[in-house]
């Protein structure tokens, strides 16, 4: 049965793998951890394994985690869906945000950044695939959006992030992709982050511009949705 730390080592060869086939530097794409539904102790074993950027979706959960996890100089990311109550504690808990696809969500997480913190890193949602069940603003509504949220204090506009619709098909991945990296370029910003790809299909983001891929299951196994407690 392989371990946390082996499951990094295969995920972090993937990834090295990924990055030499694009001609990119290897050091261009880091690794998020996706720790939702697992344990603290899980965490903490990945921490020991070497990683430090841990992505979180449900908020109650991941106060508990970062409880339990102080003694360690984690970075968190949350990545879930956001909802406006949630945003005080997001600001004041979190390094990056990666989900935010429309303009109260980030003016709340503007208002709400404690002073004494660096600026909140955001990445915009784009749901590039159009699907009616996934969060993220439209390819259309990004460019107003993303003027918008850059224009805001105590935030640091970085990139965008996306989830495509799920597929087998490395052309229908690679497509998917560049769509993003495309959006991405046509927007007058200065902006260095492409958070996309997970575990079934990080080579081909990495292919298209990724910097940062979002793993959970390939380093922690499946997920149990049964915690109540979110």
């Amino acid at each position: 049965m392989s371990t946390i730390a082996d499951n990094i080592q295969l995920v972090s060869s993937r990834i090295r793998n990924a990055t030499q086939a694009a001609g990119r530097d290897e050091n261009s794409v880091q690794l998020l951890a996706v720790s939702k539904t697992k344990p603290a102790e899980a965490l903490r074993e990945a921490y020991a394994a070497g990683l430090r950027d841990f992505g979180e979706n449900y908020l109650q959960e991941a106060l508990g985690k970062q409880l339990e996890l102080a003694d360690l100089p984690l970075i968190w990311h949350f990545i879930g869906p956001i909802q406006s109550n949630k945003t005080r504690s997001i600001a004041e808990h979190f390094a990056w945000v990666h989900s935010v696809d429309r303009l109260k969500i980030a003016q709340r997480l503007s208002e709400q950044r404690p002073a004494d913190l660096p600026p909140l890193n955001i990445c915009i949602q784009v749901n590039v695939s159009g699907e009616a069940s996934k969060s993220g603003c439209t390819p259309q509504d990004l460019p107003a959006l993303a003027q918008a949220i850059s224009a805001l204090p105590r935030l640091k506009l970085r990139g965008l992030m996306a989830i495509p619709e799920p597929t087998e098909d490395r052309a229908e991945q690679d497509a998917a992709f560049a769509a993003v990296q495309k959006l991405q370029a046509s927007l007058d910003l200065p902006l260095d982050t492409l958070s996309m790809g997970m575990s079934h299909d990080l080579e081909s983001a990495i292919a298209q511009g990724a910097t940062w891929v979002r793993i959970g299951t390939a380093l922690f196994g499946a997920r149990d949705y049964s915690n109540p407690s979110r």
